[in-house]
């Protein structure tokens, strides 16, 4: 394994034999490591650093402990994920953890497979807050180019009118006329605006995989499939699923996001637990819908189901 851009993992433990072990497991997989000893050490080397993940100990006896450790790491660096470790806590200190902002929590022994999956898991959520940062910063300068003319005006009316709605919302437009950009903006001005946002090219998903993508799969449901994974509708629960360039979507998949907008539940593919989900769906594209369904390539009723508040970005032209 390859991570891309020396992605930086912290360990804070006071036991040698863990530092070492897990610094060259996590060195062989491509990470840049850091460790500590101690919670005080740890803090220091924050600000040198600032890693995208921390594994961090409950129990160290010298200086302060992991769990205050963990809350002047969340205070100075939030938006770093934490991973908490411990040989003998009690739910009462899992429970304190994740209060104080801890990621996940794992016991000693450690199973190197799950340590490795839950920095994976850490830092997908960690990309997803930092593109959601990044699309709010975009956000904020580019409507202020948009300028004021009466196309543009009304494009804000009707993204305001929208936001105070919980009805789905249909965005067209050419392409590159900043339809995601509409999107984010009606999720920002919503109340759903600090919960997540997040965003499925359906063009960009193979077939073979945007079920999984869309909801997510049980364990062993597939070759590769080693642990559960949340879908982007499980991780869109009580926020905001941008489904762009819709238009692409499969006929098959077209038929279980419908079954998903009617019942609001779904199935993780190799599983039959009902996984329920409150979801504000947009969806945008850039094609002709109308010749699409002509076509018999997208559903009538889908379009019925998505298109409750129809907004036409102008071209830029």
């Amino acid at each position: 394994m390859t991570v891309a851009a020396k992605t930086t993992v912290m360990v804070v433990d006071d036991e040698t034999g863990i530092l070492e072990t897990l610094s060259g497991i996590l060195d062989d997989e491509g990470y840049e490591v850091a460790t500590a000893g101690s919670g005080e050490q740890a803090l220091t080397l924050l600000k040198e650093l600032s890693p995208e993940v921390i594994l961090l100990d409950v129990w160290m006896p010298d200086g302060i402990d992991g769990l205050e450790t963990l809350k002047r790491i969340r205070k100075s660096s939030p938006e770093t994920a934490v991973i908490m470790i411990s040989g003998h806590a009690s739910i009462d200190i899992a429970i304190q953890a994740t209060k104080l902002g801890a990621y996940d929590f794992l016991e000693k022994p450690l199973s190197l497979d799950r340590v490795l999956l839950q920095i994976k898991r850490a830092l997908e959520r960690h990309a997803l807050e930092k593109e959601n940062r990044e699309l709010k910063s975009t956000l904020s300068g580019r409507y202020e180019l948009i300028g004021e003319g009466p196309q543009m005006k009304t494009l804000k009316q009707e993204i305001a009118q929208a936001a105070a709605s919980q009805s789905r919302v249909f965005i067209f437009g050419e392409s590159g006329t900043g339809k995601e950009l509409v999107a984010m903006a009606l999720h920002e001005t919503s109340d759903r605006r600090n919960r997540n946002f997040v965003e499925v090219n359906c063009a960009a998903i193979p077939q073979e995989l945007i079920e999984s993508e869309l909801f997510g799969h049980e364990k062993g449901s597939f070759t590769g499939a080693f642990e559960r994974k949340k879908g982007k509708f499980e991780m869109a629960d009580r926020g905001t699923l941008f489904l762009d360039e819709i238009g692409d979507m499969a006929l098959v998949t077209q038929a279980k996001v419908l079954r998903v907008i009617e019942s609001q539940e779904f199935e993780r593919v190799g599983g039959n637990m009902r996984v329920q989900v409150d979801t504000r769906i947009i969806s945008a594209t850039n094609k002709d819908l109308q010749e699409e369904i002509k076509k018999g390539a997208f559903r009538a009723d889908m379009h019925f189901r998505l298109n409750v508040i129809p907004i036409t970005v102008p071209p830029l032209r």
